[in-house]
């Protein structure tokens, strides 16, 4: 499967903001978007004037990097979400907010969500009692995402059930048992990402 292999940092500095694709080092001095806020290249601290196409384009690009998605698989998600019914930009962002390798990341298994979907790819996560490794893969209503027996021993998930995350509406979790539940699908205001999917849309309507 195809993936960006580059500097993660490179990507924040290009959108104008942290997207926290290092987990706990986004919060450091080391953070390279503190130390360099400006567009990586010779030309990065250049001021350019932006046309309405390039608002657009950065948009995208900005969801695109905060799920760690390419763009091949970020327009069949586009193609999906407009063929449902509802908002076309909501539906977007339900079916990237339901990945596994996002759920993971929301109940606290993971700095990152690069970091959770390496979790996934491990195979240390169960859903409805069955080994899932596949970070895309879309949840629904009431399917419960677990931690495979062998992995709940190990000192980093243990880490992670002492610092329980503070969990959106619709999801709910039970860390003693290293588990949670996608209670209902989430809402608009319970999407906390910097992404203004009407400009996704629009780009993509062209």
């Amino acid at each position: 499967m195809a993936r960006y292999t580059g500097a993660v940092c490179r990507l924040c500095r290009r959108e104008g903001m942290k997207l926290f694709l290092k987990g706990d080092r986004c919060f450091t001095d080391k953070c390279a978007f503190d130390r360099r806020s400006y567009a990586p290249g010779q030309h990065g601290k250049s001021r350019k004037k932006v046309s309405n196409y390039g608002l657009q384009l950065r948009e995208k690009q900005k969801a695109k990097r905060i799920y760690g998605i390419l763009e091949s698989q970020f327009r069949l998600y586009y193609e999906k979400a407009d063929k449902m019914r509802g908002i076309t930009g909501e539906n977007l962002l339900k079916q990237l907010e339901l990945r596994l390798d996002n759920v993971a990341y929301k109940f606290g298994y993971g700095n990152s969500r690069p970091e959770a979907r390496q979790l996934v790819k491990h195979g240390h996560f169960l859903v409805n009692g069955n080994k899932v490794d596949i970070p895309s893969y879309q949840l629904a209503v009431n399917d419960v995402v677990s931690v495979c027996d062998k992995s709940k021993a190990t000192e980093k998930f243990k880490t992670f059930a002492e610092n329980p995350k503070t969990l959106p509406a619709w999801l709910q979790g039970n860390y003693e048992n290293f588990e949670g539940k996608v209670i209902s699908e989430p809402a608009r205001e319970d999407i906390d990402v910097p992404v203004n999917e009407t400009l996704i849309v629009e780009l993509y309507s062209k």
